[in-house]
């Protein structure tokens, strides 16, 4: 089984068009808070990756599906999964479901990690694959 990451936000008037549906890049800004909470929660908050390692993250590809809107004051969840790591590269499967479990979005992300100076890429730290595929 695969390590997964839970992160819930609410739908805000700011997230809606006039309409109150969630305008669809911001399925997107979702998902990317929910990957830095990821990190974050795992001790490599996107600050200490820079001071300490001279990382940052790219998105590289993105292949996404809407499949249902979501609404103004929905609370959303957000998993992200790991499929994929190549020391210098990630790719996510994150997924958004709505209170009523229903799946509104679905993406393949993969993220390119560069070396924050040079803009190359750049492995990442040991410890980090470790705590994302750590299953404990």
């Amino acid at each position: 089984m695969l390590k997964e990451f839970i992160w819930k936000i609410r739908v805000y008037y700011e997230d809606t068009d006039a309409g109150g549906v969630v305008f669809y890049a911001n399925y997107l800004r979702f998902m990317e808070r929910a990957r830095t909470e990821w990190l974050r929660d795992i001790g490599f908050d996107h600050k200490n990756l820079i001071e300490k390692y001279k990382l940052i993250f790219a998105v590289k590809n993105l292949k996404i599906n809407y499949m249902k809107p979501g609404y103004l004051d929905d609370l959303l969840t957000i998993t992200s999964k790991l499929l994929n790591n190549r020391g210098a590269s990630l790719v996510f499967q994150q997924e958004i479901i709505n209170e009523k479990d229903e799946l509104l979005t679905q993406a393949e992300v993969k993220i390119a990690c560069l070396n924050s100076n040079t803009l190359k890429a750049s492995p990442m730290p040991e410890k980090l694959l470790m705590e994302l595929t750590n299953d404990s």
